[in-house]
């Protein structure tokens, strides 16, 4: 099956990372890159990342997503263009740094500039990296983000909420850190007016949280598969009537903490791997790697399952290789079953066995496409 709904049909990369120019003719097909280490496959799946919001799979700052040489200082101006097909309907999809100010990007849909936001309308991103091997174990910021990002591959304007209620939080705080240093009182009206702005935020950000949990976790339980079910809650919740009040009275532990104490950037993921009844941070390396594929193919159930939506993309970053033989195929065989596009890497071809003739193989060395694999 190949898949339809929004799939990458070509892909052009100008300097960006290793790549000096790249034109990638994907035909709405699944690919699977292999290579050495430090050949180029990550930053390629990093380009597609760009294409939503935020800073991509590694979390970069844009004026450093620029191929640079040994002698350069910084990075050169860099761009990531993309074509989808969805049905007869073509959209094209740009976003590179800003020749004025590398430090920002430029977004374009059909070659008009637009926010980043509107990507989301057009293509679902849903990754995973070595990165997030010790999500469980590490700070529960990370996990929220990660979760968010699933959120909208499913709501896309929770993506501009949580912008929205960060920004209030920033400036926020900023007022009562500055008021703390100089011993004075803030203004109590225009710390009034963001926390209103953050209750109103707050609360949809909650409520696109459980609204997805639940419905994730319908689809973990109705989905059979070869990974571990897991079970997700959230802890650090907060009524929504208590949300305003509740930063009127942190306002001077934030302000002497220089920290927001309160409020739904606080909570947490929680991850009970349901066969052993084990939180996930408790499990072994392994098992957290298949819990969180678990989680992501649910999602990409859940969303290829949904007519109004998309299918997400699945960007899977050196996943092949620390799985089982079993699990590996079982991967393989999902991810095909459910019509999802996904990008592979992995330092060697036998890894992906499993995908002859479901997925178009890429040889890559130094940043350059050495070989296909039909």
């Amino acid at each position: 099956m190949t898949p339809d709904n929004h799939a990458l049909q070509h892909l052009s990369l100008t300097e960006f990372r290793s790549y000096e120019r790249l034109d990638f003719a994907v035909g709405g097909q699944s690919v699977y890159l292999y290579g050495p280490n430090g050949a180029g496959k990550t930053n390629l799946l990093e380009a597609i990342s760009v294409l939503n919001p935020g800073r991509g799979l590694r979390g970069a700052a844009f004026a450093d997503l620029g191929r640079r040489l040994p002698d350069e200082a910084k990075g050169r101006a860099w761009g990531v263009a993309a074509r989808f097909h969805s049905g007869e309907d073509e959209v094209h999809l740009g976003t590179g740094s800003d020749p004025r100010d590398i430090t920002k990007r430029l977004v374009r849909l059909d070659g008009e500039s637009v926010t980043a936001a509107r990507l989301l309308e057009h293509v679902r991103l849903i990754w995973l990296t070595p990165a997030q091997d010790r999500l469980f174990v590490e700070a529960r910021t990370e996990r929220l983000r990660f979760f968010d990002r699933l959120v909208y591959a499913s709501v896309p304007s929770h993506a501009s909420v949580v912008s929205a209620y960060e920004k209030a939080l920033r400036e926020r705080l900023r007022l009562l850190t500055d008021a703390y240093a100089r011993d004075i009182t803030p203004d109590d009206a225009w710390l009034g007016l963001l926390e209103q702005k953050l209750a109103e935020t707050g609360a949809q950000m909650m409520a696109a949280r459980h609204e997805a949990r639940d419905a994730l976790q319908a689809e973990i339980e109705a989905h059979q598969g070869a990974f571990p079910k897991a079970d997700l809650s959230f802890t650090g919740d907060i009524p929504p009537d208590d949300l305003l009040e509740g930063y009127r009275r942190a306002r001077g532990r934030d302000g002497a903490a220089g920290r927001s104490l309160f409020g739904p950037h606080r909570m947490d993921l929680a991850v009970l791997h349901r066969e052993k009844n084990r939180p996930a941070a408790d499990c072994s390396t392994g098992e957290q790697k298949a819990l969180l594929l678990n989680i992501i193919l649910g999602q990409g159930a859940r969303l290829a399952s949904t007519q109004t939506l998309s299918r997400p993309i699945l960007l899977l970053d050196e996943v092949a290789a620390h799985l089982d033989p079993l699990r590996r195929h079982a991967l393989f065989d999902e991810t095909h079953a459910l019509g999802l596009q996904t990008f592979f890497t992995g330092t060697d071809l036998v890894l992906f066995d499993g995908l002859k003739n479901r997925a178009l193989g890429v040889r890559i060395e130094a940043g350059q496409f050495i070989d296909f694999v039909d």
